[in-house]
């Protein structure tokens, strides 16, 4: 790669980031709405802009910076209180976050499209409309706080500005005198701040008045603060700082606050001593309430169906597993120099076998090696986790969208944003969770007057939980609305010639709920923005197949609906146990294996043509490998059957041979072979065989799926 084109990588990388992390600080603010403002968050989201402007800048794409750098002029009017944060105000930002993503996005492909480029001029123009509504005019509080001119004179405008927000709260202002060290003052200076921001704002940090002697230095904070004055004399404990209480003037004659800057004006340079920055905001979201737009209407959508997928391929990894895996390779080229030895001294001895002593030592260090390996296996599978609050927090701004523009509200709750998986399968994932979530949308949650008919809370609720369980996430995509409406289903596919009359009522609940997944298969009488058409979770089966996962439905009619996904940590590096049948190999995924069981034919039951065998109290449909892909009837040998489980499903799958577990890298299939059911790649077993690798989840689903489904799909 070119420096220019590194750089550009570099570019959409951080720009990426920022913006994840403004619209996850956006919805922390667009939740505390109607509260007070948490001044560092917003500082935090105004830096935020402020970067992306001077990056997009930098690197020439004007439509970026010209979006960011009026959001950023909205942003600083907000802080400073010259504008509210009103219903507009908020939307408007959140909005930029959606934009400004699909700018980015335009820019890594290298294209410009009018459209999107007319929304990002209207949405800048709507920024500027509201960056020149200024608050009321007030008296200036700071008239009434004993300050001496040449203090006050050193104030930032923002500084000023949350002077007077503490004074307007009733907060007790104290100047706290610390003298620290040269050698290290600014750990100091830090370290105070740590210690008294749990109590109460730093509001500024100046040099002081009354300097240090000649190897020290000194700093006046100005802190406002509820608590009583002990507990702020507790925390300086053991600090080198005192604190004295600011007085206040009689409120004789206080003049009127100044009229706000205008549009275009520089807000002053702060002058800051090192380490005195305060630190960015770092809210974990737990929950985002949508709400419909303020005016009722919804803004247009650049791109209705955009991909919530990662710009970049990046993955930040924490140094300390970087520096983990230089350790194990340093041994490795250890291991591979004893080793090598070896081999010369087994070529120059004149013995036409190696010696006892040779060959132990040949066997430790080939154990050795294994371990190693292992070593630097988990540690690469573990560079490339990323948490799946990544997804989490696009999927939260969506749903605020998607929830204004149909009218409805609703409330997402996250948890297991921690979870991490595999970054391929993180970014496979968006798309399947963004459709599976606009459908509970539209299909599920109710309008709020229909929900209150009902008993029901006005805002409906959409839960989504990640949890491990070994070698396995499970994540769940809950809500509280109407359930699915299973009649509605059975019609339609009776329609649809899937199902006679008579198949349609006679079929199960949990069979006829999964018809949602066929494809082509909606249940809607018209069309909408959000769906109807026919498409969507069909594609999300298909993707989730495609990462060797699984897909189920549970519903409740009024009560709600579950979906359930599960999917394996990595497809990277997998245990596998590899088997034969009719003498042809396979591997299967270790993690998809329960248990291995002896099979004699008597065991074997036979229901409406299909096998099926007892294990333990619980009937399992029998599948035979050979015969599945065409290798004949099958051996009448000594078998196995191999317990496969994917969530609560169950299969016995039949094989004639046991070769071993062993780790393998899992390699795609092109052409015509990539799309074959039951198969999810192939691998090389390192005797020079290539062997195909066993789709787990797409074995079990098309054996516990009736004939109709099998068809379907």
């Amino acid at each position: 790669m070119s420096d220019r084109g590194r750089e550009r990588s570099e570019f959409l990388a951080e720009s990426a980031e920022i913006l994840e992390t403004l619209g996850r600080d956006l919805l922390v603010l667009d939740e505390g709405r109607g509260g007070e403002l948490d001044p560092e968050l917003l500082n935090g989201i105004f830096r935020g802009a402020h970067s992306l402007k001077g990056l997009a800048g930098m690197f020439g794409e004007d439509r970026l910076a010209t979006l960011a750098h009026a959001a950023e002029d909205l942003l600083d009017h907000l802080r400073l209180g010259k504008v509210e944060a009103s219903d507009p105000v908020v939307d408007s930002l959140v909005e930029v976050v959606d934009v400004l993503q699909a700018l980015l996005a335009e820019a890594s492909r290298e294209e410009t499209t009018g459209a999107l480029g007319s929304r990002a001029t209207g949405l800048a123009a709507r920024l500027r409309g509201l960056t020149q509504a200024t608050a009321p005019a007030q008296v200036d509080l700071l008239d009434q706080l004993d300050l001496d001119p040449a203090t006050r004179k050193v104030f930032t405008e923002y500084e000023e500005h949350r002077l007077r927000e503490n004074l307007r709260k009733g907060m007790s202002l104290y100047r706290v005198r610390a003298e620290f060290d040269l050698s290290d003052f600014d750990v100091g200076l830090a370290k105070l701040n740590g210690q008294l921001k749990p109590l109460g704002e730093v509001i500024s940090t100046l040099p002081s008045q009354r300097p240090g002697d000649e190897t020290g230095i000194a700093f006046d904070l100005i802190y406002g603060t509820r608590r009583p004055e002990r507990e702020l004399l507790a925390a300086l404990e053991g600090t080198p700082a005192t604190a004295e209480r600011l007085g206040r003037l009689e409120p004789a004659a206080l003049a009127p606050e100044p009229p706000a800057a205008p549009v275009g004006k520089t807000p002053k340079k702060p002058r800051r001593a090192k380490g005195a920055k305060p630190l960015p905001p770092a809210p974990a979201v737990s929950n985002v309430t949508a709400l419909p737009s303020s005016n009722g209407a919804a803004p247009a959508r650049a791109d209705s169906e955009a991909s919530l997928r990662s710009l970049t391929e990046t993955v930040r990894v924490d140094i300390r597993r970087l520096d983990s895996l230089m350790n194990a390779v340093g041994e490795l080229l250890l291991i591979k120099g004893n080793l090598q030895r070896l081999a010369e001294s087994a070529g120059h001895s004149s013995a036409i076998g190696p010696s006892r002593a040779w060959s132990q030592e040949l066997t430790r260090e080939s154990r050795a090696l294994e371990r190693k390996l292992e070593e630097v296996q988990e540690g690469l599978l573990g560079a490339r986790m990323v948490p799946l609050g990544q997804v989490f927090e696009k999927l939260a701004r969506l749903v605020r969208r998607l929830a204004r523009d149909a009218g409805k509200e609703l409330e997402l709750v996250l948890s297991g944003g921690e979870v991490e998986l595999d970054k391929l399968i993180v970014e496979e994932l968006s798309d399947p969770l963004m459709h599976t979530i606009r459908n509970a949308i539209d299909h599920g949650i109710e309008a709020p007057e229909v929900r209150e008919a009902q008993g029901k809370p006005r805002k409906g609720r959409i839960s989504l939980r990640a949890v491990q369980r070994g070698n396995r996430v499970l994540l769940e995509v809950s809500d509280d609305g109407a359930g699915i409406n299973e009649e509605r289903v059975r019609e339609v596919a009776v329609q649809r010639g899937l199902l006679t009359a008579d198949e349609a009522r006679e079929l199960p609940t949990r069979e006829a709920q999964n018809l949602i997944f066929t494809p082509g298969f909606s249940t809607a009488r018209s069309i909408s923005e959000l769906s109807g058409r026919g498409v969507g979770l069909d594609v999300v089966k298909t993707n989730i197949a495609s990462l060797s996962g699984l897909i189920d439905v549970h519903s409740e009619r009024g009560n709600g609906t579950t979906f359930e996904i599960t999917l394996p940590v990595t497809l990277a590096i997998v245990r596998a146990l590899v088997v034969g049948a009719e003498g042809r190999t396979y591997a299967i995924p270790l993690s998809g294996v329960l248990e291995i069981l002896s099979l004699s034919a008597s065991e074997v039951r036979t229901v409406e043509r299909r096998e099926l065998l007892p294990v333990r109290g619980r009937t399992l449909p029998l599948v035979r490998l050979a015969p599945l892909f065409g290798h004949g009837p099958g051996t009448t040998g000594p078998l196995f059957a191999l317990v496969l489980g994917l969530a609560q499903e169950r299969i016995a799958l039949v094989v004639d041979q046991l070769h071993g577990q062993q780790d393998i890298v899992v390699k795609p299939l092109g052409g015509r072979l990539s799309h074959i059911r039951g198969i999810s790649g192939a691998t090389d077993l390192g005797n020079r065989q290539t062997v195909l690798v066993l789709d787990v989840g797409a074995l079990i689903e098309d054996s516990v799926a009736p004939e109709w489904k099998a068809e379907a799909l």
